[in-house]
């Protein structure tokens, strides 16, 4: 079959990825450079139980032995019959009682180079341990010691966490939409070309039985063509509520927005187009003019339905994912009480603490770059709603469903209400509201400022709110881009950081005032890039990617827990042009000796 994923070209997709959260690499010497030695096969041997033991406890992953931390394939200098006691670890270094669910383990023969390759599913009966009796836990891109009892779940939840993995023997490939599959593989493994075929066998959404590929349930939550034959309640269906509270006949007072069903990837983006015109609102001003105003802040509701639609209990298919647009709140209920795991207080300290039930959908959405991190949707919905001067989001879960809240509420000190009372006239929106309140008393206030409170993602956005102000004569431009530009070099932080913009009390708004100088020449451009050293410094990139262009900002996300870089970076150019250069630059770029890639940042 010549779509089959070989074990080789698996090897070089995992080579051009770099390690991640479910990928590790592991070397076979040890040693200086200049001094290399094979490494003690014991040890190697301890490193794959370890890692599998790891990777059983978390979501899966794959294994390589035989690879540098830089992504060279070294390869094993061991003999065989020490290569065959390193396969075998994954049996004898786990303890007996707590077996692996291995799916693969091979010797693969790399231009002449021997690499040990090992691939484990998610662990559903144990709470898996080496011999040791050591238990371990993937977190980010490092397998970390925990205890037993934080990952030990109830029963009754394997059958919904074993759902996504299921095989579907009566699909197979043409029930699926082949073009995603095709587009969002090559968005995955930067693989141009890359066969459906091959990409389902590399996320582990297919198998191929030597006779033909077998689907397993997530390939086609995912990627059907027609997933009311697979699954009937795939769907997003988005209710308004008018009142605070819902009620029965005759004074039902709920109407129908909008019912949408599909595969996930089609879901999310046709729910988000029904729900996003349901944000806003239109009221009569007090000038006399019907004004548009957000109610919510778009990129909080997004991350609640993204959320929801990718941790939701697909097993319980009698029920769908359901939105209520009250006048005082929106609720996002999804189906599938909250995992073991997790705790309403756990979600609410914002500590990241992150379970997914859903492996399988979950990791081609977070290669694909739909969702982040794994744990940092509802910390950023909690940002946002307190960026935008609003209460925190409720969390609950009842009765097998879980739901997140997002009120109307404003919350504003004593002295930021008496500041923004002076504007009150102008009848501005919260996120006009948000940009003054930062100017408060006479305070410069900056780009970063506006777009980090206001929770702005696109640029034009950021410059049709920033003329917004300007136009009524309230915003005023101190400090020019030149003059930014040198205070950002004096202070050593970004252009974008320094404070620009000084809001003008209502009675002093005149002619002189209303300057045409409010808007910001930059056009932001903003790019996501992989492959990171956990050593790399922000001062390391900045250094390498200058050459693009004149850089806004650069910021590398940590593991909270460890510290360590997550892997990637996000680089913010001051100019769109700059970033396509980056992008579709023919010229490497390597930091510690591993290899950057660059693609669009996605929102």
């Amino acid at each position: 079959m010549t779509n089959l994923l070989r074990l080789k070209e698996r090897l070089e997709i995992a080579v051009e990825l770099g390690e991640s959260y479910y990928r590790e690499f592991k070397s076979g010497y040890e040693g200086p450079p200049t001094d290399k030695k094979p490494r003690n096969f014991k040890d190697i041997c301890y490193n794959v139980a370890k890692e599998l033991v790891a990777f059983a406890n978390a979501d899966g992953g794959e294994l390589f032995i035989g690879i540098e931390d830089n992504n060279e394939v070294t390869g094993l200098p061991h003999n065989d019959e020490k290569l065959s006691a390193i396969l075998e670890a994954s049996t004898n270094n786990v303890l007996k009682d707590t077996p692996l669910p291995i799916k693969r383990k091979n010797i693969i023969d790399y231009n002449g180079k021997k690499v040990i390759y090992f691939s484990v599913d998610k662990g559903a009966k144990f709470i898996h341990q080496t011999s040791k009796g050591e238990c371990f836990k993937r977190e980010d891109r490092d397998s970390v010691p925990t205890s037993a009892d934080t990952i030990r779940f109830v029963r009754d939840e394997i059958s919904s966490r074993q759902y996504d993995k299921q095989f579907e023997e009566l699909a197979t490939v043409t029930d699926l939409d082949l073009k995603l599959v095709k587009y969002v593989g090559e968005e995955c493994t930067k693989i141009k070309n890359m066969s459906p075929e091959k990409f389902l066998q590399y996320v582990e959404l297919a198998e191929f039985d030597g006779d033909r590929l077998r689907l397993r349930k997530a390939a086609l939550l995912l990627f059907a063509k027609n997933l009311n034959k697979w699954h009937p309640r795939s769907r997003v269906r988005i209710l308004r509520v008018h009142g605070t509270e819902e009620k029965s006949a005759p004074d039902y007072n709920v109407t129908e927005v909008a019912d949408i069903s599909g595969n996930i990837f089609n879901l999310a983006k046709d729910s988000w187009d029904a729900l996003r015109p349901a944000l806003s609102e239109t009221r009569y001003s007090k000038d006399g003019l019907f004004k548009t105003q957000v109610i919510y802040p778009e990129p909080a509701c997004r991350e609640a339905l993204i959320n929801a639609i990718t941790h939701r209990d697909y097993s319980l298919e009698g029920r769908g994912i359901e939105i209520r647009i009250f006048t005082d709140r929106l609720e996002v209920l999804s189906p599938g009480k909250l995992l073991s795991k997790l705790t309403i207080e756990d979600l609410k300290e914002l500590k990241g603490a992150h379970e997914t039930r859903n492996t399988y959908l979950a990791r081609v959405l977070r290669e694909f770059g739909y969702i982040r991190e794994l744990g940092e949707g509802i910390r950023r919905m909690f940002e946002l709603m307190k960026r935008n001067e609003l209460v925190d989001p409720d969390i609950s879960s009842p009765n097998k469903s879980f739901i997140v809240t997002l009120y109307y509420k404003f919350i504003y000190t004593r002295e930021e209400k008496l500041w923004l009372d002076h504007f009150s006239n102008f009848n501005l929106n919260r996120e006009q509201k948000t940009v003054v309140k930062l100017g408060i008393n006479g305070r410069l206030v900056s780009p970063k400022e506006i777009f980090d409170n206001v929770g702005i993602i696109d640029t034009d956005k950021y410059r049709k709110l920033v003329e917004s102000l300007d136009v009524l004569g309230i915003l005023k431009r101190e400090v020019s881009s030149a003059q930014a530009q040198r205070l950002a070099k004096k202070q050593k932080v970004s252009k974008k950081s320094i404070g620009r913009y000084k809001m003008v009390l209502p009675d002093l708004v005149n002619d002189e005032l209303k300057n045409t100088q409010g808007k910001d020449e930059s056009d932001y451009a903003k790019v996501f890039v992989g492959g990171v050293d956990w050593k790399a410094t922000e001062d390391d990139l900045y250094r390498e990617l200058l050459r693009f262009g004149e850089i806004s900002e650069i910021v590398i996300p940590k593991n909270s827990f460890t510290g360590k870089s997550r892997g990637f970076a996000l680089v913010e150019f001051e100019h769109e042009l700059s970033a396509k250069q980056a992008i579709n630059s023919d010229e490497p770029v390597y930091i510690n000796g591993r290899k950057l890639y660059f693609q669009k940042f996605k929102h």
